[in-house]
């Protein structure tokens, strides 16, 4: 009874060294990593006691508000540019970044059918609205630019475009009817390693740039502590196997 209760007494006075010790971490990530993110962050603060504060938008404007001196602790881009940018102008830690996930570009339509497995329906032009992000702020949406552009469609479809804010945004035109074509992150289709609703063709790799998802430690940040513990938890294998299940590659 005694070992009992000496063992209760240390799982307490743990749980209070820890709460005592919980740091908070205000993330800033890429709206396409959204539903893995939010995985990721839940058993990161099971496992540290630490909280995370997540804001999903497009990486573009996240890089101008941080400039703007927005009070984010880390930075999960969908690219390479805007953390290196940061990094440059002394916003960032130097040498915290590393690329966490590689990106897939889809061609995904809510209609089952509608997009065949080589993504001939853009040559057809069978359609009258195709979605895809803004590509000065979304990486995704530069590389449905950059596919476009090497199939020689850009100025045939140009006309029937519609720009999203963020690649959620544009998932949204497309999942609402708004749009019967859509270029997506793979990850907003993909659960549990499948996509098992509507259409689509998963474009391939050498159309468009390396989608080389990067996060970053912000210089500004508040816990830098509960920073770092975060950036690598998610370098982690358990982070690995979330990021994967959500048809992402691994760097």
């Amino acid at each position: 009874m005694k070992s009992i209760k000496l063992g209760l007494l240390s799982a307490l006075l743990t749980t209070m060294v820890q709460v005592a010790n919980a740091g908070e971490v205000n993330a800033a990530v890429a709206a396409n990593f959204t539903a893995p993110m939010q995985q990721i962050a839940a058993q990161f603060e099971k496992e540290s006691g630490n909280t995370v504060k997540l804001s999903f938008g497009s990486s573009g404007k996240f890089t101008s508000q941080i400039k703007n001196g927005a009070p984010f602790d880390v930075f999960l881009a969908a690219d390479e540019k805007n953390p290196k940018l940061l990094e440059q102008e002394g916003l960032a830690v130097k040498d915290s970044l590393f690329v966490y996930a590689l990106g897939k570009l889809v061609l995904w339509s809510a209609t089952p059918g509608f997009v065949d497995d080589k993504g001939a329906v853009l040559g057809k032009g069978d359609f009258n609205k195709l979605a895809y992000a803004d590509p000065k702020l979304a990486p995704y949406g530069l590389a449905a630019k950059e596919t476009l552009d090497a199939m020689g469609l850009w100025s045939k479809v140009e006309s029937k475009m519609v720009t999203g804010e963020s690649i959620t945004q544009t998932y949204q035109f497309a999942a609402t009817g708004n749009a019967e074509l859509a270029f997506v992150a793979l990850s907003q289709i993909t659960k549990d390693g499948k996509v098992t609703e509507g259409s689509w063709w998963i474009v391939p790799a050498d159309k468009y740039s390396a989608i080389k998802q990067c996060a970053v430690q912000l210089s500004a940040a508040q816990d830098p502590a509960a920073a770092k513990a975060f950036l690598a938890f998610l370098q982690g294998k358990k982070a690995a196997a979330i990021i994967r299940s959500f048809g992402y590659e691994m760097p």
